[in-house]
């Protein structure tokens, strides 16, 4: 019974065991570091130059261009007005025409865009090629 007497005592009089560190909080603030590294390298100057590539795009567009827009529409610049509309004419023979926001359009069309593959964007469908 002594003996467990003196156990106890020793146990309390110990200080506790101290609580290991956990690896992942300290590589928290080195991970924060790094993403937002990342943003301001790569990130914002894409999104930059993008905007400025859709800026040129609206500053070069003018009547009787042939443009797609996002929605896949291909037709030829009819009229644009100041408010941000244009409007597209889509068929010549029955006077077909379409009133869009300025902003819908992806791209201007020129006619070596028409025939190439890669500027459509479009996967082609069709039997598998063969073994």
């Amino acid at each position: 019974m002594l003996y467990a007497l003196m156990v106890l005592a020793q146990a309390e009089g110990e200080k506790p065991a101290p609580v290991p560190d956990d690896p992942f909080l300290k590589m928290l603030p080195m991970l924060a570091l790094m993403m937002l590294a990342f943003y301001f390298l790569l990130i914002r100057p894409q999104r930059r130059r993008e905007r400025e590539q859709r800026e040129m795009l609206f500053k070069t567009l003018k009547k009787n261009d042939e443009v797609l827009t996002s929605g896949g529409i291909i037709g030829i610049v009819a009229n644009i007005k100041d408010d941000n509309e244009v409007t597209l004419k889509l068929d010549e023979s029955s006077n077909v025409r379409i009133r869009i926001l300025r902003t819908s359009i992806v791209r201007i069309l020129t006619p070596k865009d028409q025939g190439s593959p890669a500027a459509t964007d479009a996967v082609k469908a069709g039997p598998p090629p063969a073994k």
